[in-house]
């Protein structure tokens, strides 16, 4: 099977990369595929592991109701399969003051990102835009 590596930018709930691009992770999982997630800038806060779901007012829906996923639970699902590592970018984490995530995720570099394209069959870019 195929070694993916694909590295994110988008903060969580900012657009529809974030989305896309864990449907992609999963996808490639199910098909027995390995993938190497680096996330940089804001997509370091993807596996922030404080994150909440909400109510949906307009709907007059509770917490529990609406069952709003995290993308920290995304990002602990996709994990939870052994085919999924996970690296944050460790200058961006400063940045940004997210260093509490959940279970999984490593802290690391842009060299990282260099080695694991080096490594894998194919790597895909997500940029912001």
């Amino acid at each position: 099977m195929a070694k993916l590596t694909i590295a994110l930018m988008d903060s969580p709930y900012e657009s529809g990369t974030t989305t896309t691009a864990m449907r992609i992770v999963d996808a490639a999982v199910r098909k027995g595929h390995s993938v190497n997630v680096f996330a940089y800038e804001g997509a370091v806060s993807l596996t922030m592991k404080e994150q909440k779901g909400h109510p949906n007012p307009v709907k007059g829906t509770s917490i529990e109701e609406q069952k709003h996923p995290t993308t920290a639970n995304f990002v602990a699902g996709l994990l939870a399969t052994g085919k999924v590592e996970w690296i944050n970018c460790g200058m961006c984490v400063d940045e940004r003051g997210s260093g509490d995530w959940i279970d999984g995720p490593r802290r690391g570099g842009p060299g990282d990102l260099l080695k694991w394209s080096d490594e894998s069959d194919n790597t895909l870019i997500m940029g912001t835009r």
